[in-house]
C-alpha cells in the first residue's frame, strides 16, 4: 500500500515525544501537525459522517491508557485456542469494506495510532505470565500489515514475540504487502492471515484493498521466504452469481499453487454485532446492495438466515473438498 496523503495529523501532547510518533512524522512530512490534549475531542465529537470522513480521513496520534487487550469475541474464530485476546493498536483501517462492522462501532471514519506501544507489549507479557500460552490477533480492527511501511508495527510484534514461543500471533490483511516484511527472519508462531474474496467482491464490497491477484502474489512471496499462511474466505457473501463466484476463486487459488503450502483454511459467513448492523444499514442502505439481502437477529447478533449459511458454506466446502485443514466458524 502506498504511504497514505493525510492532511492533517492531530497529536495528543503526551505523544508526540513517542519514537512512533516520530517515525510516523517523518514519512508524512507534507502534513499539518495539531496538538489536542486528547484523542476522543476529534474521534468521539458529535456530528461526525463516518463514509464522509473515508474520503478524506485525518490520522490521529495517541496514547491507550488502558484495556490493552480484549478477550476474542464469539464472532471471531479462535481456531481451537482457549486463551483468545485481540488489542487495539489503532482505531479504524485504510480500507473500507461495505460489511465491516467498524463503520457501525464508530461514528468517525478518522484513523487513531496508539503510539504506547511498550504498555501493549508490557500487558501482553503480564497475560502472558499469567496463562502460559495465549492467542492475540493484532489487526482484528485494522490492518497493520497494510500500514507497516509507515508505522512499522507489524515488525515490532515479530521481534516481540521471537522470544516467547507460547504467543501465537495472527497478522490479518487484505493488503498485497508481503514486502514489508522482507529481512525478517519468520518465526513459527506468527500466522499471515490473509482474507480472500472473488475479484467481483473485492471490486465492489472492499474498497481501497488490495486485488486478488496482488493478495495471491503476496502469499506466494510469504511462503517463500518461509511465513505461515492461513487463508480466510471470510465472510462468504450473498449475491447474485455467488456460486460461480465463488468457484472461480477456488480454481484461481488452486491454480497459484499455494495450497500445498498454506496451514489452514478459514471459512465464514457474514456476522455482526446486531447494534452495528442496525446502524450500517440505516446509514448505508441506499448505497450498498449487501443490506438488501434478508438477514436474522440469533442472540445479539446478525446472520444470513441458517438455510443460506449453509448453502454458502456447503458450496465452499464441496469445492475444497481435497484440502482437509479446513476451519469452519
Amino acid at each position: 500500500m502506498k504511504l497514505p496523503n493525510y492532511s492533517h495529523i492531530y497529536i495528543e501532547d503526551n505523544a508526540e515525544a513517542s519514537a512512533v510518533t516520530q517515525t510516523i512524522l517523518s514519512k508524512l512530512p507534507k502534513s499539518k501537525i495539531i496538538r489536542i490534549k486528547d484523542y476522543k475531542e476529534i474521534f468521539n465529537r458529535p456530528g461526525q459522517n463516518f463514509q464522509i470522513q473515508k474520503l478524506a480521513p485525518k490520522l490521529v496520534l495517541a496514547n491507550k491508557k488502558d484495556h490493552f487487550l480484549y478477550k476474542g469475541s464469539d464472532l471471531a474464530p479462535d481456531f481451537g485456542e482457549e486463551n483468545f485476546f485481540y488489542n487495539s493498536l489503532v482505531l479504524n483501517c485504510p480500507y473500507n469494506c461495505d460489511y465491516c462492522y467498524l463503520q457501525g462501532m464508530y461514528n468517525s471514519g478518522n484513523i487513531v495510532i496508539f503510539v504506547n506501544i511498550q504498555d501493549f507489549f508490557f500487558a501482553t507479557e503480564e497475560k502472558l505470565y499469567e496463562l502460559d500460552r495465549i492467542y492475540l490477533c493484532l489487526s482484528y480492527d485494522t490492518d497493520l500489515l497494510g500500514m507497516e511501511s509507515w508505522i512499522g508495527y507489524s515488525k515490532l510484534w515479530i521481534e516481540f514475540a521471537r522470544s516467547r514461543p507460547n504467543l501465537i500471533l495472527e497478522l490479518r490483511t487484505k493488503s498485497a504487502n508481503a514486502k514489508a516484511l522482507e529481512g525478517i527472519a519468520p518465526i513459527d508462531n506468527l500466522i499471515l492471515a490473509w482474507t480472500l474474496s472473488p475479484e467481483y467482491v473485492v471490486s465492489k464490497f472492499e474498497k481501497k484493498t488490495a486485488s486478488l491477484k496482488a493478495r495471491i502474489r503476496a502469499i506466494q512471496s510469504a511462503i517463500q521466504t518461509g511465513w505461515k499462511v492461513r487463508i480466510c474466505i471470510d465472510p462468504i457473501l450473498d449475491f447474485p452469481g455467488w456460486k460461480s463466484s465463488y468457484f472461480e476463486l477456488v480454481e484461481e487459488l488452486k491454480q497459484s499453487g499455494i495450497f500445498s503450502a498454506i496451514e489452514q483454511i478459514s471459512l465464514g459467513t457474514f456476522r455482526m454485532n446486531k447494534d452495528y448492523f442496525s446502524k450500517i444499514r440505516k446509514d448505508r442502505k441506499n448505497d450498498s446492495s449487501l443490506f438488501l439481502n434478508e438477514f436474522v437477529t440469533e442472540e445479539g447478533a446478525v446472520f444470513n438466515p441458517i438455510q443460506i449459511r449453509e448453502n454458502l458454506v456447503d458450496h465452499l466446502q464441496e469445492l475444497l473438498s481435497d484440502y482437509k485443514n479446513v476451519y469452519k466458524m
